[in-house]
């Protein structure tokens, strides 16, 4: 543990966190902010602060977080350790990425970085997706000439990918307008990010694997 260089209080809360997991076996635990203030004998609002100072240093990754308590996975140091230089290794490969000659859809996390570009949103109608919701569309299709590149990929609900077909992008588009589910402005924004897209404009970030 010293060579986390934590202070009093986080290496308090660390130790209470880890004998109650990783000493009796357990991976992840479940406990609520109150349980950890008795424990540690801090008050709650110190207890939620050395709770984010751990996450930020990778010894906790917080898996969920309810009004019951908080879901973490609790780490070792040696872990971390090597969490880290597979963090340093993946952004080091990320930066020698040639983002013009990749093929977007032959590893998953460049997948990711198109539907991350999006916000959760689809690309056409604009409609909130979750994951399950979700797709990879070719905006010129493959039987067109399309290409797996960045310039020619976005994140759109199954509906309109299925609507679209081999359709040209535009003809979706005016089509999305007739059915009143886009507004003038919303189409006319959407055919200038079409253009943006095509310019390399839209340059998506690889996300770095943790």
């Amino acid at each position: 543990m010293p060579r986390l260089r934590l202070s009093v209080v986080d290496k308090a809360t660390y130790a209470h966190l880890l004998r109650h997991s990783r000493l009796e076996g357990r991976r992840h635990l479940w406990f609520s902010i109150a349980w950890l203030s008795r424990g540690i004998r801090m008050s709650g609002g110190a207890t939620r602060m050395a709770i984010r100072r751990l996450e930020s240093r990778g010894t906790l990754r917080l898996l969920e977080r309810s009004k019951e308590g908080h879901k973490v996975e609790v780490r070792l140091p040696e872990e971390i350790g090597a969490l880290r230089r597979a963090v340093k290794l993946s952004r080091e490969r990320a930066a020698k990425l040639d983002l013009e000659r990749a093929d977007f859809l032959a590893a998953r996390p460049l997948r990711k970085s198109i539907h991350v570009w999006e916000r959760g949103r689809c690309f056409y109608c604009l409609k909130r997706m979750n994951d399950r919701m979700r797709a990879l569309d070719h905006v010129l299709a493959q039987s067109r000439g399309g290409g797996n590149s960045y310039r020619n990929l976005v994140s759109c609900c199954l509906e309109c990918n299925s609507e679209k077909g081999e359709k040209p992008a535009e003809d979706l588009l005016r089509n999305l307008y007739r059915e009143r589910l886009l507004t003038a402005a919303e189409v006319a924004a959407r055919l200038r990010a079409l253009k943006a897209l095509a310019a390399g404009r839209l340059r998506p970030v690889v996300p770095v694997s943790p």
